[in-house]
């Protein structure tokens, strides 16, 4: 696979993530909880970095997008637990206005939009240091 379609896939995984939770949100009217905040500020930047490097051709400058992701992947998988793992469900508890527990979705009965966030972090990651790889060879 070229350096640009990596790139090109990092891209349209974040873009796709973004107009998700964008459509979530404004068009179905989900109020995001404070960890799915936190996961939108470290994916929308992605759509910004990996475009501009894909528009460039210039590897280097999508760098920040695997920082961004891998933290990405790292709070979208806490919060994924946070509603999964009943250990980690406090009694009543709230991290914002919309308690972090709420699954506005449970596609195929674990599918929520933290899990969604996280598969598409993960992809970007991965996709990243493939694009990475490429750079050694």
């Amino acid at each position: 696979m070229k350096r640009s379609d990596l790139m090109f896939v990092a891209w349209a995984t974040a873009l796709t993530a973004t107009l998700g939770s964008l459509f979530y949100s404004e068009f179905l009217g989900y109020t995001p909880c404070e960890w799915c905040w936190y996961q939108r500020i470290l994916m929308y930047p992605l759509v910004i970095i990996y475009g501009v490097a894909l528009l460039k051709n210039e590897k280097n400058t999508a760098l920040p997008g695997l920082i961004l992701s891998g933290a990405g992947v790292l709070v979208s998988t806490y919060h994924y637990s946070v509603q999964k793992v009943p250990a980690l469900k406090t009694p009543g508890g709230s991290c914002g206005t919309v308690p972090c527990t709420v699954e506005y979705v449970n596609y195929l009965g674990f599918i929520t939009i933290p899990f969604l966030a996280s598969t598409a972090f993960i992809i970007i990651f991965i996709t990243h240091l493939l694009l990475l790889r490429k750079k050694e060879q």
